[in-house]
């Protein structure tokens, strides 16, 4: 008898005494269905791999749920030294802000939600073939990176793409279900994040295009998480907190939205704004400008 992945999955949600967490995470991998797989699978209870620690799940709530206060809204479109100095005002104090008419169709933000939709919920097949953990590829898609030395799983697939700007992708390496609006999204990325780069240099005291000369928009990471529903969420989380190992991000959400930003001892939601991006100053970036500004003075969290 030939017994499936899915199946030694569902059977290893048993107790303490016999559970194995290496097989556990094995089954789940081979699987190469991500969380959608146990999800089309009805699971009524989550696999042992995503339950957080207990100390996590015992943490006060109050410390999760802060609905006073708010990331800061900065309108692109006003006077230019005014938008520097909320910049980098933000930058400062929360190391995150959000930017509204910043230049990205609101129909393409769109069209980029429905088409990470449309890849995870395409058929298994299509999705395994970009299955794989080898992160020097351009293309791949798996759920979590860092699976096998995480202390719980997070309840996430993501679909990854790397773009070099001065080695541009062959578009026939994107899937089919989201290549056009990948391509049309990261053309507009791009720009913003240019002038975004322009912004935070002129803020720092320096040229408009010191940032870029240091290469800091030479790659272009596009990460696509997709965050099925949970039959149990409050053993779990989509992303645990973090920092952005990067130099700058520009995240949109969706309309349910899930991120929440550490700002001074608490834990704020980042309610979803309709044609919104969220920018959050990258770990690379702060140490970048230590030496010029304060910029880099703290290091944010973030979690979904």
């Amino acid at each position: 008898m030939v017994i499936s992945n899915e199946e030694v999955l569902s059977s290893t949600i048993t107790s303490e005494l016999e559970y194995n967490r290496a097989d556990e995470l094995k089954a789940f991998d081979d699987t190469k269905k991500g969380v959608k797989g146990l999800v089309d699978l009805g699971l009524k209870k989550i696999p042992n791999i995503f339950i957080r620690q207990p100390d996590e799940l015992n943490q006060k709530s109050d410390e999760l749920d802060q609905t006073d206060i708010q990331i800061p809204f900065i309108d692109l479109q006003g006077d230019h030294q005014e938008v520097i100095d909320k910049i980098m005002k933000a930058s400062e104090e929360w190391g995150f802000f959000q930017v509204v008419n910043h230049g990205v169709p609101l129909s393409v933000l769109d069209e980029m939600t429905e088409g990470v939709i449309r890849f995870n919920e395409q058929d298994d097949e299509e999705k395994k073939k970009y299955h794989t953990r080898d992160r020097a590829k351009k293309v791949w898609y798996n759920s979590n990176f860092d699976l096998y030395v995480s202390k719980a799983a997070n309840w996430r697939d993501t679909l990854t793409v790397n773009m070099i700007r001065s080695d541009p992708m062959n578009p026939e390496e994107l899937p089919t279900a989201c290549r056009d609006i990948t391509i049309e999204y990261a053309k507009n990325i791009t720009v913003l994040g240019d002038a975004l780069f322009e912004l935070l240099s002129e803020g720092l005291g320096l040229k408009p295009d010191h940032l870029k000369k240091m290469n800091c928009t030479e790659s272009i990471n596009i990460l696509s998480h997709y965050y099925p529903a949970c039959p149990e969420p409050e053993l779990t989380l989509g992303i645990t907190e973090h920092t952005d190992v990067v130099f700058l991000t520009i995240l949109l959400q969706n309309d349910i939205g899930g991120l929440q930003v550490f700002h001074k001892n608490r834990w704020v939601d980042v309610h979803p704004t309709p044609g919104a991006l969220v920018v959050n100053i990258g770990d690379l970036l702060q140490v970048c400008c230590r030496t010029n500004n304060n910029l880099g003075k703290k290091i944010m969290a973030t979690r979904h």
